[in-house]
């Protein structure tokens, strides 16, 4: 063997190393830092519609399978090609630096979600194509440079990478740095990491790979061992995203939320590909009990400990990833197959993203996805039994017998179930046989999955199909899960977790009286009755967000209204399927824009509305780019010298009154905060805080005359205005 071919050894063994896995870090780093930053940046253009979101997604998913398309078809080429073909792709996607959007500006007639892609692919395509097949690349490069040593430890680097980029945004670079600084500290990133890259392909030989990589090509992957490594990545990627929304809709609407189960996802690529085997294989042994366990624990949703279930879900959805990733691990082919390998599985990951981001809103009304998910976790988990004695219980003649008695069981389970709900006294009881029978199921794959899927539809599965057949009890949309519930008293609308509209029932006097937090005591009820007084028998009302339609029972004779609303579904539900009628009542022919409320209010005409009431938060997420500096501008534009805004800021885990007073401040506002809490035999009217505002001071002074209740809100220390360039939810949030 040449020397240029020969594997470095001791020190210089240890350098190359170190140089190959800084560069997987920085390259993963710089990939999963530029998708909430570039989303960040969009915000002002885009809208916060999820559906856009949605759309963002499909692009980098795309763009991440074909830079893993490119470097599997490089393989084709000598080492030192590949590294010169791939300079010049990382010197061409240069030219998009410094890294921001493009100047095309939304068509005024275009829906975000169908534009964004668009948006995306012309102002960072080439970059994260460039930076997104680097991972494979260097992989390959480090197994040719070392002489054949095994380069899938550095898959564990590449996800530790894209960890710290992901937890580095919202808590380091978003809080520190403005959108600009943070655009030109991400492009001196993807400098150093071209820089790299050079260093890397320097260590490459000039000729065909060394003999312990070239000499002996492996085998060809059939079909059905490609199809086994797309769907091993298919389940946890979906698994992912479907945790995602359901902690988020059923157990706790709280901001920044999502990271934990993105980051936990990447972290068990790290534990599953690691040098170090014994964390990876102890996980993968005990996921068969956990995933049987925890799925059961999820689907009985606990209401009364949130945090507790929210833990089980994390610890669930790792411990299934972990698994299913070392079973990736187990059937990785050999180094000369690595891209290939890493193309199916960029494939599966993506097809789960589909499944669990785009079909799975449109076909189910409820986060199905999440328990069928689980299931196929636990059919596809690797398993063994527990004890020799188990394992002899299936054996041989035995295992029919054992087969039949576990279907047996699990009828019984299962039809008592159907009567008794499985909601009450015996939730203990058939959690305890479950456990039992599925403990000695492991090992026997059909047995296990039999009775994993019965855990599934007595702890949750009969209460969701119920609410599922019932005519239009739960509505499903991009935005989230809507549920109607319906009684002789009132009707309700959930989104998730939160209570979005309660309207009483009985006489058309019930029905149209205001509840929850827009009760005739609240700010936003006190601001209604006022206007009048303020401006006249025809006064202008728009309203961003429309929920059930509650404030329409303001409205008087006379007066103009136009509600803002980005989701269709809540648009049915308000005005077309008559659970609610507060706008049949009240208000039945309103005008209706549909749309993000701030894209919408920049085409609206100057001073055309006297009082607009901001009141678009979906559950307890903050929309940002409606709280901006640029956002009150847009606000004060469409309101006028004298009109009133009211500002919604009621939420559990951020206190939002330092901003907005910090917004008033800068943008020449006069502000005044209610803080209502109703009596306690009220139990219609629920506590909320509203902020109204003008930038004529009498307006509040004629707002407030004859209510000593509102004050003055307080600025924090330390708490500037968000802008379209800056903000930070970390130090709104309110301790547990």
């Amino acid at each position: 063997m040449s020397e240029a071919l020969r594997a470095p050894d001791g020190a210089a063994a240890y350098a190359s190393r170190a140089l190959f896995v800084l560069t997987i870090l920085t390259g993963s780093f710089l990939l999963f830092l530029v998708q909430p930053m570039v989303a960040r940046m969009a915000l002002p253009r885009l809208g916060g519609a999820p559906a856009v979101w949605n759309s963002a997604m499909l692009v980098y998913q795309a763009l991440l399978l074909g830079g893993y398309a490119y470097a599997h078809g490089l393989g084709r080429l000598r080492p030192r090609v590949q590294g010169m073909v791939h300079l010049g792709v990382l010197l061409a996607a240069a030219l998009w630096l410094p890294i921001g959007l493009t100047a095309s500006q939304l068509p005024a007639d275009a829906q975000p979600a169908l534009w964004a892609p668009w948006l995306l692919l012309g102002s960072i395509g080439p970059l994260f194509f460039a930076v997104s097949a680097q991972a494979p690349l260097v992989q390959r490069w480090f197994s040719v440079a070392s002489g054949g040593r095994d380069p899938y430890a550095l898959y564990a680097a590449s996800n530790l990478g894209s960890f710290a980029g992901l937890i580095a945004y919202p808590l380091m670079v978003e809080p520190l740095m403005a959108v600009r600084t943070q655009s030109l500290f991400w492009s001196g990133g993807y400098v150093l990491l071209a820089a790299l890259v050079v260093a890397c392909v320097a260590t490459l030989p000039r000729g065909s790979e060394p003999a312990a990589t070239a000499a002996t090509p492996s085998a060809r992957p059939s079909p059905r061992t490609i199809g086994w490594w797309i769907a091993l990545a298919l389940v946890p990627s979906g698994l992912m995203l479907a945790t995602s929304t359901y902690i988020t809709t059923d157990i706790v609407a709280m901001p920044l939320l999502w990271v934990l189960p993105l980051g936990l996802y990447l972290l068990s690529f790290t534990v599953a590909f690691a040098d170090r085997r014994g964390p990876a294989d102890f996980i993968t042994r005990i996921a068969p009990i956990t995933i049987l366990l925890f799925g059961g624990v999820m689907m009985g949703g606990y209401q009364e400990g949130p945090w507790f279930t929210l833990g089980i879900a994390l610890a669930l959805l790792f411990i299934a990833s972990v698994a299913l990733h070392t079973a990736l691990y187990r059937c990785r082919p050999s180094p000369d197959r690595l891209t290939g390998f890493y193309l199916a599985m960029a494939a599966g990951g993506a097809l789960g993203g589909v499944f669990a981001g785009l079909v799975a809103p449109v076909v189910f009304d409820w986060t199905y996805e999440y328990p069928l998910l689980i299931l196929a976790a636990g059919a596809l988990a690797p398993q063994t039994f527990l004890t020799a004695g188990i394992r002899n219980l299936w054996w041989g003649r035995r295992r029919p017998i054992a087969l039949a008695i576990v279907v047996a069981l699990l009828a019984v389970l299962l039809i008592v179930g159907a009567v008794d709900g499985a909601e009450t006294q015996r939730r203990g009881v058939f959690f305890l046989a479950i456990a039992a029978i599925g403990l000695a199921s492991v090992g026997m794959r059909p047995a296990y999955v039999a009775v994993l899927a019965t855990s599934l539809m007595l702890f949750g599965g009969y209460r969701s199909l119920a609410l599922s057949t019932e005519p239009g009890a739960r509505t499903r949309s991009y935005f989230g899960v809507y549920t109607i519930r319906s009684g002789p008293r009132l009707r309700e609308l959930d989104h998730g977790t939160t209570v979005h509209g309660i309207q009483l029932a009985g006489t058309v006097a019930r029905e149209r009286t205001p509840t929850t937090y827009y009760a005739p005591g609240s700010g936003v009820g006190q601001a209604m009755q006022a206007l009048p007084a303020l401006y006249g028998t025809h006064a202008r009302v728009g309203v961003v967000g429309l929920g059930t339609g509650t404030l329409a029972c303001y409205a008087r004779p006379g007066q103009s209204w136009r509600f803002y609303e980005i989701d269709p579904a809540v648009i049915r539900i308000a005005r077309d399927t008559g659970q609610f009628t507060y706008l049949s009542r009240c208000l039945p022919h309103p005008e209706i824009v549909l749309g993000d409320a701030r894209v919408s209010l920049a085409r609206a005409e100057p001073a055309s509305l006297d009082l607009l009431v901001l009141d678009a938060f979906s559950s307890d997420a903050v929309p940002m780019h409606l709280m901006t500096r640029e956002a009150f501008a847009a606000y004060a534009r469409v309101v006028g010298a004298r009109g009133l805004l009211l500002v919604h800021i009621s939420n559990r885990f951020l206190d939002l009154e330092p901003v907005v007073a910090a917004a008033a401040q800068e943008g020449g506002w006069a502000a005044t905060l209610l803080d209502y809490k109703p009596s306690t035999l009220d139990t219609t009217a629920s506590h909320s805080l509203w902020i109204a505002l003008s930038r004529d001071p009498e307006v509040l002074a004629r707002l407030t005359h004859s209510s000593r209740d509102w004050r003055a809100p307080q600025t924090r220390p330390g708490i500037a205005a968000w802008t379209d360039d800056y903000s930070t939810i970390l130090p709104l949030l309110k301790r547990p």
